[in-house]
């Protein structure tokens, strides 16, 4: 029986080592195969994203009116807040009675020295009258004829009118007030109706924004118009680092100045080092991608992410122009991997979401 145990001992082992070798042989290639892997480049492309900023309603461009002429009794006033006046239309009516009679004593005068001029005429150096009598008269109608031309002027000016055309957003002045001429204006106007929002931007969204360029604007009753940028800040104010742009906005009722508006820029683009989103792998170490080397070897390198839009990410800090990064970090790579790459074509930007 020993005899039998012994040979069949030594077949069992023989085998089983037979099969062990056959196994190792075969899972060594499939240990170096090297995984199949999507790369892009990082590269310098626009990135399409939204800027929302917040700001004021704003009159375009403001008229104030007031009484040119002193002295006088308001006896009229003719239009009130929210009334739509255009230029050269009456808004108030001063009191003309003293003036009146100041303008009837003013024209007889003129009358008068007119003729005192017309007598004197042709007897320069006839001998008749002294010269300097004739240089009187004269002297005396050309004043009479300016005091005349101010009375007048002044009695124009009872009526006080808009300068423009526009939509009355103040009005101080009431019946038998005194004009003064005074500092506070009896009417503050939006010239032409014409309300805009006055956005306020950091420094680097301004620079992104032009002339021209359309944004949606949210008005306090939750309402959206199209508003369009009109004038871009030429500078930054020291204090708060921000500028300012004009957005013209169409004219309605319900724009009113003194409110709050809230612009959304779309399709606002800037060119930066970028790779598609995809590529980011965040974990509790922070954000990275994996970079294949030339050795087609991958290392994971910590970033800085920066703006983000139509699919792409920023690189503020991370790997330079050119380098490779997988496209789809979520895969299962670890630092030191072989990979194969395969270099594809960036994917084209998204629309901003408006």
């Amino acid at each position: 029986m020993k005899t039998l145990r012994l040979p069949l001992l030594l077949s069992m082992t023989a085998g089983l080592a037979l099969a062990a070798c056959d196994k190792s042989t075969r899972a060594a290639p499939a240990a170096e195969q090297p995984r199949t892997v999507s790369v892009v480049r990082v590269e310098q492309r626009p990135v399409v994203d939204a800027i929302s900023a917040t700001g004021d309603l704003i009159p375009r461009e403001e008229a104030a009116v007031t009484g040119e002429v002193t002295g006088y009794r308001v006896l009229r006033v003719l239009a009130d807040v929210g009334d739509y006046v255009r230029a050269g239309q009456t808004l108030v009516q001063l009191d003309p009675a003293l003036l009146q009679g100041q303008l009837a004593q003013a024209q007889a005068q003129a009358a008068q020295a007119e003729d005192q001029v017309r007598r004197v005429a042709g007897l320069d150096g006839e001998g008749v009258l002294a010269q300097e009598q004739i240089a009187q008269r004269r002297y005396q109608a050309d004043v009479a004829r300016a005091n005349l031309r101010d009375l007048q002027t002044r009695m124009r000016k009872m009526a006080v009118a808009a300068p423009v055309s526009g939509l009355i957003l103040e009005r101080t002045v009431r019946p038998g007030d005194l004009s003064s001429g005074g500092a506070t204006p009896w009417f503050r106007l939006a010239r032409d109706g014409q309300i805009e929002l006055a956005a306020q931007l950091s420094q680097e969204d301004l620079a992104r924004v032009r002339p021209g360029q359309r944004a949606q604007v949210t008005l306090p009753s939750g309402d959206q118009v199209t508003g369009v940028v009109r004038l871009v800040s030429p500078q930054i104010d020291p204090q708060t680092k921000l500028g300012q742009v004009r957005l013209t906005l169409p004219v309605r009722s319900d724009i009113r100045a003194g409110g709050f508006g809230r612009a959304v820029f779309g399709d606002v683009s800037s060119l930066v080092l970028a790779v598609p989103e995809t590529a980011i792998r965040y974990d509790a170490d922070g954000a990275s991608v994996m970079v294949v080397g030339a050795d087609n070897r991958v290392r994971r390198m910590a970033i800085q992410a920066g703006q983000r839009g139509g699919g792409y990410v920023q690189l503020a800090r991370g790997p330079a122009a050119g380098a490779r990064v997988v496209r789809n970090a979520a895969g299962l790579l670890i630092d030191g991997d072989v990979v194969k790459p395969v270099e594809s074509a960036a994917p084209a930007p998204k629309a901003a979401a408006r």
